[in-house]
C-alpha cells in the first residue's frame, strides 16, 4: 500500500475520508453503519476512534446520519438527504466531466452583489466554482455553453436573478481564447494535482498488473484511499475542450487509472468491509458501479 493513501489526516481531510467511506462503503452495504465496525475499519485509514466519532457527529448535524440500531448493534443509517447528496456526486466522480466541443460555444455570468447579501455571494462562487466556472475577473465567469442551464438554476436557487446576467456565445476576436483560459483556471494546478494522483497510486497501479493486487483490510485501505485521493479532482476540472487544454494533459491518463483500480480492488475491499457488520444486518455487499471493461 503506497504510504502517500495512509499519509496522517487532517482533521478535514479525516472528514472527507468518512465521506468517502459512507459512499463508497456504507452506501453498497445497506446504507447502515455499525459505529464500531466504522472505526475498526478506518483506524488503518489514520483516523483514531473519536475522530471517526466527531466526523459523525458533524454529518448527524448536517442530517446526513441518524442514529438507528439493527441486531442489538449501535449505528447510524443514511438519511435521504445524504442519500441525494452522494448520489448527486456520482455524476461528477464517476463519470468525469466529457471534454466540451469547442464549437457549442462559451457561457458568461456576470453578477453584481452587495455587500449585504456578502454569505449568498460567497455562495454563488462556490456553486459556480464547483460547476467548473472560471473567473474572468471580478463578477465575471466563464465555462463551456453546456453549463448555462446549471448556472441558472443556481442564481436562481439562490435568489440573485435580478443581480445576474447570463450570456451564450462564441469566441468571436480579440485576446486569444487559449490564453484568456489560462487566465480563468489555473490549469497547471490541475493538472499537477491529476500527476500527483498519478504518482500516490504508481505502486499500488505496479503491484496490481502484476496480479498481485492487496487482499483482505489492505484491499479496503487501498480501496477508500484511491477513493478519497480522486473524489475532489473531477470537481476541479472544468471539462474544456482539448483544443484549449495544455499538452500532455494529464486528466484522461489519471481517470483511466482511477476506473481500472477501483474495478480490481471494490469487490475485496467490500468483502473485507462486511465483516465488520453484524451478520443479522448485513446486505449482500453490492458493486457501487459497474466494473470498467
Amino acid at each position: 500500500m503506497p504510504d502517500a493513501l495512509t499519509a496522517p489526516l487532517t482533521a478535514q481531510r479525516s472528514r472527507t475520508v468518512v465521506v468517502s467511506f459512507l459512499g463508497a462503503v456504507v452506501r453498497p452495504m445497506g446504507g447502515w453503519m455499525p459505529i464500531r465496525g466504522a472505526v475498526d475499519l478506518l483506524t488503518p485509514m489514520g483516523l483514531d476512534a473519536q475522530s471517526v466519532r466527531t466526523a459523525v457527529f458533524r454529518l448527524k448535524q448536517r442530517d446526513w446520519l441518524t442514529p438507528e440500531t439493527r441486531a442489538g448493534v449501535r449505528g447510524y443509517a443514511l438519511t435521504d438527504t445524504a442519500l441525494a447528496a452522494l448520489a448527486a456526486g456520482d455524476a461528477v466522480i464517476w463519470h468525469a466531466r466529457e471534454p466540451a466541443d469547442l464549437a457549442d460555444g462559451w457561457c458568461v455570468l456576470s453578477f453584481s452583489v452587495p455587500e449585504s447579501a456578502r454569505a449568498r455571494r460567497h455562495q454563488l462562487r462556490s456553486r459556480l466554482t464547483a460547476l467548473g466556472f472560471g473567473m474572468l475577473g471580478g463578477g465575471v465567469w466563464i465555462a463551456p455553453a453546456r453549463m448555462a442551464e446549471a448556472a441558472e438554476r443556481a442564481v436562481e436557487e439562490l435568489g440573485l436573478t435580478s443581480r445576474c446576467a447570463l450570456f451564450v456565445g462564441r469566441h468571436v476576436g480579440g485576446e486569444q481564447l487559449s490564453e484568456l483560459i489560462s487566465d480563468s483556471w489555473n490549469l497547471e494546478e490541475i493538472d499537477q494535482q491529476y500527476q500527483e494522483f498519478i504518482g500516490s497510486c504508481a505502486d499500488l497501479a505496479t503491484t496490481s498488473d502484476a496480479g498481485e493486487a492487496p487482499e483482505g483490510a489492505d484491499a479496503f485501505t487501498a480501496y477508500l484511499g484511491v477513493i478519497d485521493r480522486w473524489r475532489k479532482l473531477p470537481y476541479r476540472d472544468p471539462g474544456l475542450p482539448p483544443e484549449v487544454l495544455p499538452a500532455g494533459w494529464s486528466g484522461p491518463a489519471a481517470g483511466a487509472l482511477f476506473e481500472r483500480l477501483v474495478a480490481g480492488l471494490e469487490a475485496r475491499a467490500l468483502t473485507h468491509a462486511a465483516t465488520s457488520w453484524p451478520a443479522a444486518a448485513q446486505h449482500p455487499p453490492r458493486a457501487r458501479k459497474p466494473a470498467s471493461p
